[in-house]
C-alpha cells in the first residue's frame, strides 16, 4: 500500500509520517516544499521517501503522483495559522484552496483511484452561540478569519470531487492540536518555547501572553495524526467529521500548567500584540459521529501532551 502525504515536513505531517511507517505493508511517500527546513526533514524517519516539489506547480505535481500511484493520500499541506492569514490573506487562499483544487483534479485527471484524506479545521465553524457547543458537523459555518474561510472552500471542493467525479474523499475538520514539534506561533508552542528559552538562559522570568479566557478543545498531536489513518480506514467517503476531545480547555490552563512544569518561577504577562483581530472566544466539538463510525477515542492526557511538548522545545533551546 503506498502512502502519499502533502505537508510531510510539517508539524502533523511528521507525526503521521511517524504513525504511517508503523502500520504493515505501508511504504510512505510524501511532499516536500523547496524551502522547507532541512532541519524538519531530518526529523522525519528515514523509511519515508521524499518528493521535492510544490503543491501549485501543477506539472510537478502530476508528475509526482504519476510515479507514486498513491493508494492512500493524506492532504495536509496548507497554511496553518490564523494571524498569518490576516498578514497574507492571498497566500491562505492561493495555498489552501486552489492547492486543494489542483491536488484533487491531478488524480482526476490520472485517473488514479486512492482514497483521499483531507486535513480541514475547526476554524470553518467561527463564532458560535452557546446553543451550539459542543459543534456537530451539522453547524452553519461562520468563519471569522482568511484562514477560517480557505478551509471552507478547501472543504467545499473536497466534496465537490466526491459528487461530481466518485473521488473517494473524507474531510475531517480537527480541533486545536499540540505536542512535541508544534512550533512557537501557536500559543501552546509559543508558552512552551518562551518557558525553555527562560531556563536555558536564566533570562527574565515573564510569559508574554494573549487571551487567556479563551476556551478550545485541544487533542494530543498524535491521537490526532491516528484519527487521520483511521479516517481513510474507516470513514465513510464523501463524509465530514470532527475530529475533538469533546472537551474544553481554557487557554490559561495550558499556560498555567506549563509554567508549573517550569524548573524556574514565572510570571505570565498580557501582551495587547498577541491580541487576535478577530478571535472566537469558545470552542468545543462534538466528534460523536467520527467515534461511531471509526472507534477512535483520545488516549494522551492533556498533562503529558503539554510536558512532551516542553520537553521538545528544552531539547532545542538547550
Amino acid at each position: 500500500m503506498r502512502v502519499f502525504i502533502t505537508g510531510v515536513s510539517g508539524f502533523a505531517g511528521r507525526h503521521l509520517a511517524e504513525y504511517c511507517v508503523t502500520q504493515k505493508k505501508a511504504e510512505v511517500h510524501g511532499l516536500q516544499r523547496k524551502s522547507s527546513q532541512r532541519a524538519a526533514a531530518s526529523r522525519l524517519p528515514r523509511k519515508i521517501k521524499l518528493w521535492e516539489g510544490e503543491l501549485l506547480d501543477f506539472a510537478r505535481l502530476k508528475q509526482i503522483l504519476k510515479k507514486v500511484k498513491p493508494d492512500r493520500i493524506f492532504h495536509l499541506a496548507a497554511q496553518t495559522s490564523v494571524p498569518s492569514s490576516w498578514a497574507n490573506p492571498s497566500e491562505a487562499f492561493r495555498t489552501n484552496v486552489l492547492g486543494t483544487y489542483y491536488l484533487l483534479e491531478a488524480v482526476r485527471e490520472l485517473k488514479l483511484s486512492p482514497r483521499i484524506h483531507i486535513a480541514s479545521s475547526s476554524e470553518e465553524y467561527g463564532r458560535l452561540t452557546s446553543k451550539e457547543i459542543p459543534v456537530s458537523e451539522k453547524a452553519r459555518l461562520r468563519p471569522v478569519s482568511p484562514y477560517g474561510i480557505s478551509k471552507v472552500g478547501q472543504d467545499v471542493i473536497g466534496r465537490f470531487y466526491y459528487e461530481a467525479f466518485g473521488l473517494p474523499v473524507v474531510v475531517t475538520r480537527s480541533f486545536s492540536h499540540t505536542g512535541p514539534g508544534q512550533s512557537d506561533k501557536f500559543v501552546a508552542g509559543s508558552f512552551a518555547r518562551q518557558i525553555a528559552e527562560i531556563e536555558a538562559t536564566h533570562g527574565k522570568r515573564v510569559i508574554y501572553t494573549g487571551n487567556l479566557d479563551n476556551i478550545r478543545d485541544f487533542t494530543d498531536v498524535r491521537d490526532i495524526v491516528r484519527a487521520y489513518w483511521l479516517a481513510l480506514e474507516k470513514g465513510k467517503p464523501g463524509k465530514v467529521y470532527n475530529i475533538a476531545s469533546s472537551r474544553g480547555i481554557p487557554v490559561k490552563f495550558i499556560a498555567e500548567t506549563l509554567v508549573g512544569l517550569a524548573r524556574a518561577p514565572i510570571v505570565l504577562k498580557k501582551d495587547k500584540a498577541r491580541l487576535r483581530k478577530s478571535d472566537v472566544p469558545r470552542i468545543v466539538g462534538d466528534a460523536s459521529k467520527f467515534c461511531r463510525d471509526t472507534g477512535w477515542v483520545p488516549e494522551i492526557t492533556a498533562e503529558r501532551m503539554l510536558l512532551d511538548l516542553l520537553n521538545d522545545w528544552r531539547e532545542k533551546c538547550s
